[in-house]
């Protein structure tokens, strides 16, 4: 998980640089999303064997400087259960 706040007013330039952005390699999923004070957050899902090296995995780079108002943050998870309403 990626997340960056913008500088107020650029929270869509940064929105569309995030979406830009062209991984080493295709995750099984990637999800953009937006938040108030102009904060982008991005998703990704990987397929990574069981044991494997997950710090391998593809990142998003940080901003321009000039675009952000800190250092990006990053997490990672492993999935422990999945559930679908309905």
């Amino acid at each position: 998980m990626w997340e960056a706040r913008a500088v107020e007013g650029r929270g869509n330039e940064l929105l569309e640089w995030a979406r830009s952005q062209v991984l080493a390699r295709e995750p099984l999923r990637r999800e953009v999303l937006r938040a108030a004070q102009d904060r982008v957050l991005v998703i990704t899902w990987w397929e990574v064997p069981q044991g494997g090296p997950a710090a391998e995995l593809p990142e998003l780079p940080e901003p321009a400087a000039d675009l952000i108002t800190r250092a990006v943050h990053r997490w990672r998870f492993e999935s422990v259960e999945v559930t679908h309403g309905g």
